[in-house]
């Protein structure tokens, strides 16, 4: 598939590398042939080609293997984006890989990272970030699953629910509850969880819209020593946060990504389409919805890529920046893609087409990670804060 010249990353918040690196990506991934009717086995196979072709680099810090020294929004963005373009799996193994492993490279041990995260950036060991669970989503504070003391070490009982990676990880990022004496969001604790260890399992295998491996996980007495803990007690929380604000632009991005591929999509569709003695595009109605989606997407990109590089070059709090990238692109990328589909008329919703399997692919990022309500409560607290601090 030949996508026109990505003419955005002319913008100034690029530099030459990050050009050449979604230069040598598009170029990387359009020679890949990966079958999905298996999807473990793909996602499997993906990883294991990111990780071949360095670009898993990307997704864990210098010293363990990756190519900067702490991990840049730009290149995620950069490589997702491309990524989501071409395919919706091959971004989903990457993300998880940076996802499922930011909590260990933020905290772990100096042993339990120089154990994992080559692994991971080679593509030889899957990983998974394990938060939510079957009555904790959106309030992530509120979990019910367990953590205990033993001698040396902690008793992991519990479930963790909608866990992608569930199942073909090697190994899982776990938040518990080890205090339940004190404010919801300062009992938790984060651990590393080794995916052989006894009393883990799969209780339930997940199918969405959008195939990929996701599964409630059980967690019946699992016992893992003091060392695999992620930080200090009692700082879980804060490390889950500080984990998805390094990825949930990442996610802006790849819904760019999928709308990009949209445009594309229903362009050449309109060039192509005979309608009423000339083509689709050729009807005034065409150019002036091709015109919105161009629009949108560009609104949406802007929104993405100054969020990363802020948090690049400026670094210091980005969380409200973050989620108007969050929210803005990939509600942005739903109608974008809701419009390609509408173009294509009856073609748009045959399975099997891109627009559609773009229009299940985009649903589940305006969810994970943070859904949108989530993000305007954000983006209006942190506008309250900024206010007041400017008075």
């Amino acid at each position: 598939m030949t996508m026109p010249a990505s003419t955005h990353l002319d913008w100034p918040f690029f530099e030459s590398r990050h050009r050449e690196l979604a230069d040598a990506v598009a170029r990387w991934v359009a020679t890949q042939s990966i079958p999905d009717a298996d999807v473990d086995a793909a996602c499997r196979q993906w990883v294991r080609a990111l990780g071949a072709a360095g670009f898993l680099r990307h997704a864990v810090p210098a010293p363990w293997g990756g190519v900067q020294e702490t991990i840049e929004s730009r290149s995620l963005c950069v490589l997702r984006e491309t990524l989501a373009a071409h395919h919706a799996l091959a971004d989903f193994a990457f993300a998880m890989q940076g996802l499922g492993a930011g909590a260990l490279a933020l905290a772990g041990s100096e042993a339990l990272r120089a154990e994992w995260l080559p692994k991971v950036a080679s593509g030889e060991a899957i990983a998974a970030f394990a938060l939510s669970e079957p009555d904790a989503g959106s309030d992530a504070a509120a979990l019910a699953m367990r953590a205990t003391r033993t001698d040396g070490g902690w008793r992991l009982d519990g479930e963790k629910m909608w866990i992608s990676n569930g199942g073909i990880a090697d190994f899982y990022c776990v938040f518990a509850r080890t205090d339940t004496a004190v404010a919801p969001a300062k009992g938790i604790t984060g651990f590393l969880v080794p995916a052989t260890t006894p009393g883990l399992r799969v209780a339930e295998r997940i199918e969405v819209m959008s195939p990929h491996p996701l599964a409630r996980l059980a967690f019946d007495g699992c016992v893992i020593p003091d060392a695999h803990r992620l930080g200090a007690p009692g700082e879980g929380f804060a490390l889950a946060m500080r984990t998805l604000d390094i990825f949930r632009v990442s996610v802006a991005a790849a819904a760019v990504g999928f709308a990009r591929r949209a445009l594309h999509e229903a362009i050449t569709h309109a060039d192509a389409r005979a309608m009423f003695g000339a083509t689709l595009a050729a009807q005034p109605l065409a150019q002036a919805i091709l015109g919105d989606m161009a629009t949108d997407l560009d609104a949406a990109a802007l929104l993405t890529y100054r969020a990363a590089w802020q948090r690049d070059a400026q670094g210091g709090r980005t969380t409200g920046v973050a989620a108007m990238a969050k929210l803005g692109a990939t509600e942005l990328a739903q109608t974008i893609i809701d419009r390609a589909v509408q173009l294509h008329g009856g073609e748009g919703v045959r399975v099997g087409r891109m627009v559609e399997r773009l229009y299940r692919d985009v649903r589940a990022l305006r969810i994970y990670e943070g859904a949108s309500e989530v993000q305007r409560l954000l983006i209006g607290r942190e506008t309250l804060r900024a206010a007041r601090e400017a008075r």
